[in-house]
């Protein structure tokens, strides 16, 4: 038995050997933290410049129009250049803008315009760092390591975003604002030092290797979406086209956007009315709904890095929507505040478990010269339902949450048994 778990740990941890990993995960641990920071500062800043919601929606919506309207053009960029390049440009002008403000706000100077501003910037920059930092991984760690890496880097970036606005809020208490946004701008700094210092296995392989790794190196090269127009809309195209042709890609993309449909309304709403209302809980219940999501998809993620070998992807894909479905029906009639924050946990867990595998799976068969787009295509599908999600779900929590939490049960359901019913989707691994 400690031969096992001895090993299985091992396993877990055998990408940190690397350093490059180790430079990779602390840059999007401190990517994170940063986006904790930012968030915090944006609004408390806002809000004692105007003290207005109002004020502090327009500058959160000037971060994330720009942020999904241009997170496709940072996928086609990504692959045209490198996903190294585009994390560190974009960390070093994340950087720069946060001090800006930070400055702005110490010396007085600061106005609700330089903040929608600043927030727009923020977010356009920030849609050639999220697929970047994906697609980067397979060029870090070898194919098989990659469930190992995404566990890590999955845990770390969770750990990251609890306390990224726990830390950047006791800043803010202590000192001001503007103090944390120049904390922020050494976040990102350090980031972008690190991801500089990131040496890929292509780069280790044209050093050291012989015939072999440049033939390997040579056929990761080929470009499935080669005589295309090599135009930024015609090479956005033909990413969509490539994922839209493998019915295994788009069942992936398509899984992704129920699941996060299913996952922002009821765990954002869903979980603030249950606490409100049928748990008669509070804030306090409402912190341990949201708690037990975020540890059980840590654990998750952790417990998939320790498995061996390559599980049958579709499987846990329609498995994940299966179970989140009963975790969904459960929430709809339960009146205990124990058993529903248990719940909560099994289904933060599945998510983390599968998401090591389903990534995996992608880094390890989309090429390398259309991943980063791929992984766009799907960061955008997400960004596009998840406000679709709280607005219908808003709408159907005024019905009873027991409604809401079974339409997005069934909603599952089907989603289960369409993956199931896709021949290559049962086969991938």
């Amino acid at each position: 038995m400690a031969t096992t778990l001895g090993g299985a740990g091992s396993r877990l941890w055998s990408p940190a050997r690397h350093s490059s990993f180790r430079l990779l995960w602390l840059a999007q641990a401190l990517s994170q933290l940063g986006h904790g920071f930012s968030y915090i500062a944006f609004a408390w800043i806002t809000l004692t410049l105007t003290d207005s919601a109002l004020a502090l929606g327009y500058v959160l919506v000037f971060q994330a129009v720009p942020r999904a309207l241009l997170t496709l053009v940072g996928g086609s960029l990504g692959d045209r250049w490198s996903p190294r390049l585009l994390m560190v440009l974009s960390s070093w002008v994340r950087s720069a803008l946060m001090a800006a403000v930070g400055v702005a706000a110490l010396t007085g100077a600061l106005t609700l315009w330089m903040l929608c501003v600043a927030a727009a910037l923020f977010g356009a920059v920030d849609a050639f760092f999220q697929p970047a930092r994906v697609a980067i991984l397979p060029r870090v760690v070898d194919r098989e390591a990659l469930p190992q890496a995404n566990a890590l880097l999955g845990a770390g970036a969770r750990v990251c975003a609890v306390l990224g606005p726990a830390i950047g809020g006791v800043v803010v208490a202590v000192t001001n604002a503007g103090v944390a946004f120049l904390v922020d701008a050494v976040c990102f700094a350090v980031c972008a030092l690190c991801v500089s210092r990131v040496r890929t296995l292509r780069e280790t392989a044209e050093e050291t290797a012989g015939e072999t790794a440049k033939k390997e190196v040579a056929r990761e090269e080929d470009d499935p979406d080669a005589g295309a127009d090599s135009g930024l809309f015609g090479r956005i195209g033909a990413g969509m086209r490539y994922a839209w042709r493998d019915p295994r890609i788009r069942c992936m993309l398509v899984v992704d956007t129920v699941v996060t449909f299913c996952y922002a309304g009821p765990f954002t709403i869903g979980f603030a009315t249950l606490a409100r209302g049928e748990l008669d809980g509070g804030s306090m219940t409402l912190g341990l709904l949201n708690g037990a999501l975020a540890g059980g998809a840590i654990l998750g993620a952790l417990v998939g890095g320790t498995v061996s070998g390559r599980p049958r992807v579709g499987l846990l894909v329609a498995g994940l929507a299966g179970w989140l479905a009963v975790g969904m029906g459960v929430l709809g009639v339960l009146d205990s505040a124990a058993v529903a924050v248990g719940t909560v946990l099994t289904m933060g867990f599945a998510i983390g478990f599968q998401g090591v595998f389903g990534l995996s799976w992608l880094q390890r068969n989309v090429p390398e010269s259309v991943l980063t787009r791929v992984i766009s295509l799907d960061m955008v599908l997400g960004y596009a339902i998840a406000p679709v999600s709280l607005l219908m779900c808003g709408a159907l929590a005024d019905t009873g949450t027991g409604v809401m939490f079974g339409i997005v049960a069934l909603v599952l359901v089907l989603t289960a048994l369409g993956t199931l019913a896709s021949r290559p989707v049962r086969a991938m691994r």
